[in-house]
């Protein structure tokens, strides 16, 4: 086009030319430009009859220009641009000019302001036309990149607290080569490379770590959860494999036996010279221990028990270490004496020999292949007509005593079973630790990658990291603030569960149900998150999203299901049991109920509503009258919900059955408003003031994030306003533009070792 006879001749149609390049550039001149660019031509009088022809020739299709003829005319261009002409307009009368030899040249005012219409309609902005013929366009986003205001080693010190040690040592074991990531080439396999790490693990006395001094242990338990939790970096079959052997089985033995059998049991299962297993969950019963259909019928004359599973869906279902390695197992089952049931009791049942035969009576069958954690040998357990001695009934709370009479210290049926499940609940704080390591790792591999992994760049420009756009910091941030917030929250319910008063077991055992549902639903989003944003390298196995992902799916459901528990959270908080633990009856709540009804207050400022001011939004303080508020108004709304359909005639239990969705946000709310409570508190006691910024910011957007996701509570109970919503939202994508740049920093901080991650694209280069 430039070297044709036309341009020869008329040197002032190269006025046109950065317009053409620009509709070109495209790769097609669509119909309403098409529209445009003959009404301009058609305005410009100078032009020639056939100059016009040439023109609009020049933007059919079938005269697309090649690849060769776009670099000339876009060379053409940048040598005027380099005098910083922005407009098509002003270029291509700069082109003008050159191809003159400077000679005068004008255009009338008409074809001035045809250009100038024409460059409107078509969209043509000048600076945006400017950046496209820059050997370099530097913008904002461009520019943007890590950095860290604080000192990565004191922030893990600060997470790591009193027990960096301990973190110190497990990292430096599961960063050993004998531990590295093999190649599995079946489920046997991985099977039995998980065992050998639990062995490994054993011979070090991590796994007796929470039992007594006098059977190899340390009596520490806050060290047991700790365990769990950095080994959650490392292999989440081998967490588990860990936590149903010295969890699970061990610690059955321990809080439900008495000294006999921890005298004959514990020191055995501690080094995992005694594999074994905790066969509560039937295949027909999860949830409802309390359903349990197994037996265990006392036998006067020889004073023995008899096992029995009474049907095929009364099975032992999903036991962690039943299908290859187990020898023994703590069995839920009811308690029949002389034909009377007296509830569920726990007995240690033998399943294999030490040379792995099973013992008469036992039938055991693999689980097989499952969504993730394929290194646990899951599976079902019958028994038929299994005898064992008496002194095998781990007898802390009952027993049958000589004369094969029941006894027990606790007379409530109901108190003695929640007392004894009370025991166990150690792994509502296991898991939600352990799942939060997992949350971690997927999101340091991510937001690594994300750091260097390169995209579309402003026209112009070089490509920019991913990171660095918005929606994926609005991806990738507030689960990161999450992270910190629910680390502290649940160093909380530890200190809580380790230091409980008999007064406060009821109330703990609420938290921990509902920090373990709240952290493992998180883990399993931002997992999802994680696997997305990484794109198809998200999808490899080799990054390591796969596994984190499919090993963790089986938390939401580990210790209960979290909709269960969550509906428990809810009961505790709509009424204090005094005398039973999570009954379906609730009558119990009536007092609450109706004071609650009375009593709700209402905390509607109309100037607070409508604040949009950033340092009201910022506010501690406001985020927790916030959280405060949600909780409360969802409690007495639930409260006077139960109390409505009662008061109508409704079985409680079918009042409680319409309300359960109700009542899973009375639970979300409680946690929440604990979970922020925590990290406003962390902050408050931390000294080092870089620190301190960036865990401000961190809880800031988990605060506001929250509000966020709850836009529409808050805005149909009148206590914000949409203005007020809008500013949180121009907030939150603030909060986490500067939080990008602390990131990789903050997952530093994490202290995962780099053969842990070891994902490719999360290899430091």
């Amino acid at each position: 086009m430039i070297h044709s006879a036309e341009f020869k001749n008329n040197p002032k149609l190269y006025l046109f030319l950065p317009m053409y390049y620009l509709l070109w550039a495209d790769l097609t001149v669509t119909p309403s430009e098409m529209k445009v660019m003959k009404k301009l031509l058609e305005r410009q009088k100078w032009l020639s009859k056939e100059e016009k022809k040439f023109l609009l020739d020049k933007l059919n299709l079938s005269e697309f220009p090649g690849p060769n003829e776009l670099k000339a005319w876009r060379k053409e261009i940048k040598n005027v641009k380099k005098n910083g002409y922005r407009s098509p307009i002003d270029l291509g009368i700069e082109l003008v000019k050159q191809h003159t030899n400077g000679q005068p040249i004008s255009f009338d005012g008409e074809s001035i302001q045809s250009l100038q219409e024409a460059e409107s309609e078509l969209g043509l902005l000048s600076r945006e036309v400017g950046y496209l013929f820059e050997q370099e366009h530097s913008t904002i986003t461009s520019r943007y990149e890590a950095r860290s205001v604080f000192g990565v080693e004191s922030m893990q010190s600060i997470l790591d607290g009193n027990q960096a040690g301990l973190i110190k040592k497990i990292k430096e074991t599961i960063s050993d080569q004998s531990f590295a990531y093999p190649e599995y080439e079946s489920i046997k396999a991985q099977r039995e490379q998980v065992f050998a790490w639990s062995k490994a693990l054993a011979e070090q006395g991590f796994g007796s770590w929470a039992f007594p001094k006098a059977y190899g242990g340390k009596e520490d338990m806050e060290g047991y959860f700790t365990i769990m939790e950095a080994l959650s970096y490392h292999d989440l079959s081998l967490v588990i494999k860990f936590g149903v052997q010295f969890g699970l089985w061990g610690m059955s033995i321990y809080f439900l036996g008495t000294e006999k059998h921890h005298q004959k049991y514990l020191k055995d299962i501690g080094t995992l010279e005694l594999p074994g297993c905790f066969a509560m969950t039937e295949t027909n019963h999860g949830s409802n221990v309390r359903g349990l259909e197994t037996t265990a019928t006392y036998n006067h004359q020889d004073q023995t028990f008899t096992i029995n599973t009474p049907h095929k869906l009364a099975r032992k279902e999903y036991i962690g270490n039943a299908a290859m390695h187990g020898q023994m197992a703590t069995v839920f089952a009811k308690l029949m004496i002389d034909g009377e049931d007296f509830g569920v009791n726990t007995f240690v049942v033998p399943l294999r020999s030490k040379s792995g035969e099973i013992v008469k009576g036992v039938s055991i069958e693999d689980c097989g292949r499952k969504m993730g954690l394929n290194g646990v040998d899951n599976g079902l357990i019958g028994f038929n007509e299994v005898l064992i001695p008496k002194e095998n009934m781990l007898d802390r709370f009952a027993k049958v005593n000589d004369a094969g009479e029941f006894e027990s210290s606790i007379s409530s049926d109901n108190k003695r079973f929640f007392t004894m499940l009370g025991t166990l609940v150690g792994g509502r704080i296991g898991i939600p630790r352990s799942a939060l390591s997992a949350a971690k790792s997927g999101l340091t591999i991510t937001i690594r990658y994300s750091n260097e992994r390169m995209q579309f760049g402003p026209e112009g420009g070089k490509e920019v990291p991913i990171l660095n756009y918005r929606m994926h910091q609005r991806r990738l941030m507030p689960p990161l603030a999450k992270s910190y917030a629910l680390h502290f929250a649940l160093k909380y319910v530890t200190e809580r569960f380790l230091n409980k008063t008999e007064e406060e077991a009821k109330e703990i055992e609420a938290l921990a149900a509902g920090i373990k549902a709240y952290t493992t639903w998180f883990t399993t989003a931002t997992l999802q998150e994680c696997r997305e944003a990484c794109g198809g390298k998200g999808y490899l196995s080799e990054n390591r999203i796969d596994d984190l992902k499919n090993d963790s799916e089986i938390y939401t459901t580990f210790e209960g299901d979290n909709t269960v528990l969550m509906q428990l959270v809810a009961k505790s908080r709509l009424s204090e049991f005094k005398e039973e633990f999570s009954d379906m009856n609730i009558f119990t709540m009536f007092n609450y109920v109706v004071s609650q009804a009375r009593t709700s207050v209402t905390e509607k400022n109309p100037i607070i509503v409508r604040s949009t001011d950033e340092e009201h939004l910022l506010d501690f303080d406001f985020h927790m009258k916030a959280f405060t508020f949600r909780e409360r108004e969802i409690v007495a709304s639930s409260a006077k919900r139960l109390k409505r359909h009662i008061d109508e005639g409704m079985d409680s239990f079918d009042a409680f059955n319409v309300s359960q969705h109700h009542l899973v946000n009375v639970g979300l709310a409680y946690i929440e408003r604990v979970v922020l409570e925590q990290f406003q508190l962390q902050i408050n006691n931390t000294k080092d003031e870089g620190c301190k910024k960036v865990l401000t910011q961190l809880c800031q957007l988990y605060a506001l994030h929250t509000i966020e996701q709850n836009k529409g509570w808050y805005l149909e109970q009148g206590y914000m306003e949409g203005v007020k919503t809008k500013a949180i939202r121009k907030t939150v994508n603030q909060l986490c533009w500067e939080i990008r740049q602390e990131s990789i920093a903050l997952t530093d901080a994490f202290g995962i070792p780099e053969s842990c991650l070891a994902a490719p694209i999360a290899m430091r280069k």
